[in-house]
């Protein structure tokens, strides 16, 4: 026990007298010091702002997919991932959803909670003199909430007469709103939708500029399908299928059913291969995942050279500092000190020195997440994970950076290191 003692202080001691050298090597050297830490500060600036902005990134566009929703499947003409030996006009030759199709896929399917066919088209909307800019109709079947719930800010969804029926309302987006009307309340008010008539009843909570947002409803204007039916010819216009998998069904279960159903109403022979694709978001995470593991090791790369030459700058204080205490560590040993304290003693401060570059690195990240964060819709944040990373890295590169000093240093021969000027 009382060795164990001995031990903790032995080590505190040892501690206290690393910061007060580090300390007073920094004070008598300011600008020495400050361009040696300038290495590890922009080192660990280089490689923690890229994770941090990486992981930023990475987030957004995995919570713009879970909107999309995980038990989602899309049916559509082209599938989300290309097969490289494909040939693309096979693609281009596939039919195009019919109407008939999804009523189909309604009526039969066992696994499936809702479809929804969709359609997607570009129209001018008006309101007397005002146009929206760069606006869209989004044609939907009545299920469309039950797959894919409109945040609705005010007003309300369309009703089921008035789905079946195609009457000529409209939930338009927050920007649409805006542009239109301003500060004044859209609902219950006209608008026209090339030149067709269409009375607003909802308007759609404001979904922002993201730059990775997916499913963006902002500029659109949203109609019942049998609506949109009325005004243009849908095979014109890409129509889809989206297909949402009842409670306790698994999604490969749902798109099983749904395959089955698609290739009997098509009359697909056996041999014959699917000329529709069953599109989710497992396929687009999978490639994201790729994308940011590559991007991860290029920024690992450029992140260690910086990283390199702030060693190469603690490593140079390290050397200076050993030289300019000759003296006293030819004391320390003539007073008992053994090679092993003399060695800690130098690694912990190369390593303190390291530590508090990476700290001046973080600070500036930090204030940078700040001013992004501030003046962009795009949240940047700095991890409690990427700080801890960079200051093991810090700490890491320190160490390495002190060892040949460190051991230099706790070789010297006493005799010889105290008569050193």
């Amino acid at each position: 026990m009382i060795r164990y003692i001995k031990s903790i202080i032995i080590f505190i001691r040892l501690i206290r007298e690393s910061l007060v050298f580090s300390l007073s090597s920094i004070v008598a050297n300011k600008m020495r010091t400050f361009l040696s830490l300038l290495g590890v500060t922009i080192g660990i600036f280089a490689i923690i702002s890229m994770f941090t902005v990486i992981d930023s990134l990475q987030r957004n566009i995995s919570d713009s997919f879970l909107e999309l929703g995980t038990d989602i499947i899309y049916i559509q003409k082209f599938p989300w991932s290309n097969d490289p030996n494909y040939p693309w006009w096979k693609y281009r030759q596939r039919p195009d959803f019919k109407y008939e199709e999804y009523a189909y896929l309604a009526q039969n399917a066992r696994t499936i909670l809702a479809v929804v066919f969709t359609s997607y088209f570009s129209r001018e909307v008006k309101y007397k003199s005002k146009i929206a800019s760069n606006s869209y109709l989004f044609a939907i079947t009545h299920d469309y909430d039950k797959i894919m719930p409109p945040k609705i800010a005010e007003g309300r969804y369309f009703s089921p007469t008035e789905s079946q029926s195609g009457k000529n309302v409209t939930i338009i987006g927050a920007t649409v709103a805006k542009e239109l009307f301003g500060e004044e309340s859209p609902i219950g008010k006209d608008i026209k939708a090339g030149g067709h008539t269409l009375r607003v009843i909802g308007v759609l909570e404001y979904e922002g500029d993201n730059m990775v947002s997916i499913n963006d409803l902002d500029g659109d204007i949203m109609v019942p399908f049998q609506f949109a039916k009325s005004i243009v010819n849908i095979r014109n216009t890409w129509p889809d299928i989206m297909i949402k998998a009842k409670q306790g069904v698994s999604i490969d279960e749902m798109g099983d059913e749904a395959r089955r159903l698609l290739r009997a109403y098509r009359r697909l022979k056996p041999i014959q291969e699917d000329n529709f694709a069953l599109n989710e978001m497992s396929i687009i995470t999978q490639v994201a995942d790729q994308i940011f593991g590559t991007i991860n090791a290029v920024g690992w790369i450029i992140g260690l050279f910086s990283i390199i030459v702030g060693g190469f700058g603690i490593a140079n204080i390290m050397f200076v500092s050993v030289k300019e205490r000759t003296h006293i560590i030819g004391i320390q040993k003539a007073l008992g000190a053994k090679n092993y304290f003399i060695l800690t003693q130098f690694l912990f401060e190369s390593a303190f020195l390291a530590v508090m570059g990476g700290i001046l690195g973080l600070l500036l990240i930090w204030g940078g997440t700040a001013l992004i964060s501030s003046q962009s819709s795009f949240a940047i944040t700095l991890t409690l994970g990427n700080v801890l990373l960079g200051l093991s890295i810090s700490a890491i590169v320190g160490i390495v950076s002190g060892i040949i000093p460190a051991v230099i240093a706790s070789r010297l021969d006493p005799v010889v290191a105290i008569n050193s000027k």
